[in-house]
């Protein structure tokens, strides 16, 4: 069965009232892990085109580990087709995206804290370059409706009584955006 990871993510305006919203809600947050990501896309894709239809790459380490995954968006950029494998050498993973028609685009750099709230995934992170964000995450059947998921984890985020602001980019778009507005 293919698998569908549906998620919704906040720009997050006061951490530590939201830190006390998900510890009210049952939420333990582990402690922050470092996560390096590679991010990949086609030869000929570039920013600015939709990216529906479209897969994406990521190679991920922490702690010496490696995680290689696609993500390919259906009904927006966060509800996307996701398969994702460990791999032994990222080098050579790296090596084989790029003879499959891949590029690397950008790195993202960040602290996660995890937790679950009920069958979902939470992420506290702190991206370098772009600030702290809140996601929440779910993963589906294919058939499922990821707008309508969408909906629930907008709602139970905005039940949290604190400050946040949704961003509908993904974290490559945001550090690629933070990177433009440097140069």
């Amino acid at each position: 069965m293919e698998a569908q990871e549906i998620e919704v993510k906040y720009r997050v305006i006061e951490r530590d009232a939201l830190v006390q919203a998900l510890a009210t809600q049952g939420v333990v947050l582990s402690e922050p892990v470092l996560q390096e990501d590679q991010a990949y896309a086609p030869a000929w894709w570039d920013y600015g085109k939709p990216k529906g239809g479209v897969p994406f790459g990521r190679l991920r380490t922490v702690r010496g580990k490696h995680l290689f995954t696609v993500k390919t968006p259906r009904d927006n950029e966060m509800a996307c087709l996701e398969s994702e494998t460990i791999v032994a050498d990222a080098g050579q993973m790296h090596d084989a995206l790029l003879q499959m028609g891949f590029r690397p685009t950008v790195q993202i750099v960040k602290e996660r804290r995890t937790g679950r709230a009920g069958r979902w995934s939470l992420c506290l992170d702190e991206v370098k370059s772009v600030g702290p964000f809140l996601e929440i995450e779910t993963v589906t059947s294919a058939e499922e409706s990821g707008l309508a998921v969408q909906a629930q984890l907008d709602a139970w985020a905005n039940g949290l009584g604190v400050k946040l602001e949704r961003v509908t980019d993904t974290y490559d778009s945001l550090v690629r955006l933070a990177q433009d507005q440097l140069a």
